[in-house]
């Protein structure tokens, strides 16, 4: 999976197209994240018990990775994620690092 928890992504198709938000939750394996504000959904309850409210609640659900598009942090454009074998990556003994396909600069 490309995408990580806190990169800030753009929905490119769908009802939410043109949102902006940031990763909240990642399923990997599933291929889906989770974007605060965008894919809301309303769910109507009814009353179980007494003294429980109905009303109508809204949930985020998740959508498909192929949906959305990373905004680069540094030349703030949509671009694809590439990766890079560095000596200098975040761990000490280096390793790939997240780069934008467009400037080209880690991510």
């Amino acid at each position: 999976m490309k995408f990580k928890k806190g990169d800030k992504i753009k929905v490119t198709v769908g009802k939410d197209r043109g949102k902006e938000g940031t990763i909240d939750r990642v399923w990997s394996k599933l291929d889906l994240v989770t974007v605060g504000g965008v894919n809301i959904f309303k769910r109507h309850s009814k009353a179980r018990a007494e003294g429980q409210k109905s009303g109508i609640k809204e949930f985020v659900r998740p959508l498909p990775v192929s949906n959305v598009a990373l905004i680069c942090p540094k030349c703030k454009q949509l671009t694809r994620i590439g990766y890079k074998e560095s000596a200098l990556g975040r761990s000490a003994s280096g390793g790939k690092v997240r780069i934008c396909r467009k400037c080209q600069q880690e991510i």
